[in-house]
């Protein structure tokens, strides 16, 4: 908070680790309300006193669980150029760091977009059977303003891997899990994440999930919308350098034959006219030529859905397959403790 000569007021305290939404007023009122959001707090109103810098519960969604089982923490990663990373991690209180805990690691990494806490079923029912989830702030998004954002684009997309990669690295050497019960997941550009991420480091993770991801970096920007992303990608046909920059890491280009891959089940939908469905045909189709060994390599089309526009039911319905995959995988039989939908 700040006075109109910009001088500092102390600050509006929020009710605890995750993100404040919706604030709004006019110059002359006393009072305002705003929305606030956590990993485990769905969407809760709070009323506020201006004068007297105070927040009070307006309006909360009633739940059949316990928020109070669960806890967050920020923690940094440091990535290849020693650049250090956000990640938020959250899971049930008194969890030991035992290196066995299946976790779900997230992130985006591109065009300006911050990833901040938020609240979603599917994640609370993830935690509840014992699972970690992390949310990383890779470079490429917007967590850090604008040269946050460019260390991530064009030329400089491998620090969004390496991003990745070190926050993976992190979970494993501080015993919040390990390479057999750590799954790497992101949709979109974070399909594209995960594409390149399991390509460069295929012993990584146990399980991948690249959802609705650009996978095929030399001819995404000619189909529908995938001219609009080349101010952060760059084009194949910008100059040879930039051509031979994209092959490197393009996850259909980078895959390799005879190597060892994580079970991985590609999800996109038949309708997805942003992110076209061929781009995950060719990944799943290539890794299932390249891949060795026992892994399954999946790929789950939704029918009447587009780029994440899906029902209620779809959405259940897909996080449901997605943890029986990774859970599977993993060897890990999970056992509901409360009622959490």
């Amino acid at each position: 908070r700040f006075k109109v000569d910009g001088s500092p007021l102390p600050a509006l305290e929020l009710p605890g680790l995750g993100t404040a939404f919706s604030i709004g007023g006019k110059p002359d009122d006393k009072e305002f309300h705003y929305g606030f959001t956590s990993f485990a707090t769905p969407g809760t109103i709070y009323h506020y006193d201006i004068a007297s810098n105070k927040s009070t519960l307006y309006r909360a969604p009633k739940t059949k669980f316990n928020p109070d089982n669960y806890e967050s923490s920020q923690i940094f990663a440091t990535s290849k150029d020693g650049t250090k990373i956000p990640m938020f991690a959250v899971h049930k209180k008194g969890i030991k760091l035992d290196g066995s805990n299946p976790t779900y690691l997230y992130a985006y990494g591109g065009f300006n977009i911050s990833l901040t806490p938020s609240y979603r079923a599917s994640n609370i029912a993830w935690l509840d059977m014992g699972g970690i989830y992390v949310l990383a702030n890779l470079r490429g998004g917007g967590e850090y303003g604008e040269e946050w954002h460019q260390a991530g684009m064009k030329t400089k997309k491998q620090n969004v891997f390496d991003d990745f990669i070190a926050a993976g690295e992190y979970l494993i050497a501080n015993k919040y899990t390990s390479s057999d019960y750590l799954a790497i997941a992101g949709g979109s550009n974070g399909g594209l994440l995960v594409g390149a991420t399991m390509a460069q480091r295929p012993d990584l993770a146990k399980v991948a999930l690249p959802a609705v991801g650009v996978m095929d970096m030399l001819r995404y920007h000619k189909f529908t919308s995938g001219a609009g992303w080349a101010a952060d990608y760059g084009t194949a046909e910008d100059s040879p350098e930039m051509f031979e920059y994209l092959r490197a890491y393009s996850p259909v280009h980078a895959l390799k034959p005879g190597v060892e891959y994580p079970a991985t089940m590609v999800t996109t939908a038949d309708h997805d006219d942003r992110v076209v469905p061929a781009h995950s045909f060719k990944f799943a189709a290539q890794l299932q030529e390249s891949h060795k060994g026992t892994n399954p390599v999946l790929i789950r089309v939704q029918t009447n859905a587009g780029h994440g526009s899906v029902s209620t039911k779809q959405r259940m319905e897909l996080a449901a397959d997605m943890y029986s995959f990774v859970w599977e995988n993993m060897g890990v039989v999970p056992e509901f403790k409360e009622e959490v939908l």
